[in-house]
């Protein structure tokens, strides 16, 4: 018993690192819209506007990847006019909501936490 307790701890510990360690991987369209659509409480249509604007980008940014170069400087105007589109479809609240989640996002990247949650300093 206490070796099958100690074996899963193992492994729990493993993944833990592995998935920390794991680096930013980027949401998906679909987990992204969600978490809008519970935030910010975007109606069917919104949503649909929304994940064709996300699934754009992310179309033009994988091909941004692909032919390699100077992908920051190309990115941040597409990431901008990305924003633009989505507060676009958003209501006057919804896109203060929006542009509040996007300012603090930015302040936690700058202060090195990444993307979310708590850090341990």
């Amino acid at each position: 018993m206490k070796k099958m307790m100690m074996i899963c701890l193992f492994l729990l510990g493993i993944s833990a690192v592995s998935f920390a360690q794991g680096g930013r991987q980027r949401m998906s369209t679909a987990d992204r819209v969600k978490a809008m659509k519970e935030n910010l409480k975007l109606s069917d249509d919104q949503v649909t506007k929304i994940t064709a604007i996300y699934d754009a980008q992310t179309k033009s940014m994988d091909s941004l990847r692909n032919a390699g170069g100077d992908m920051r400087s190309q990115m941040r105007p597409m990431m901008q006019a990305t924003n633009d589109k989505v507060k676009a479809i958003l209501t006057p609240e919804q896109a203060a909501a929006y542009q509040k989640e996007m300012d603090e996002r930015r302040a936690r990247m700058q202060n090195g936490g990444g993307g979310g949650g708590q850090s341990n300093r």
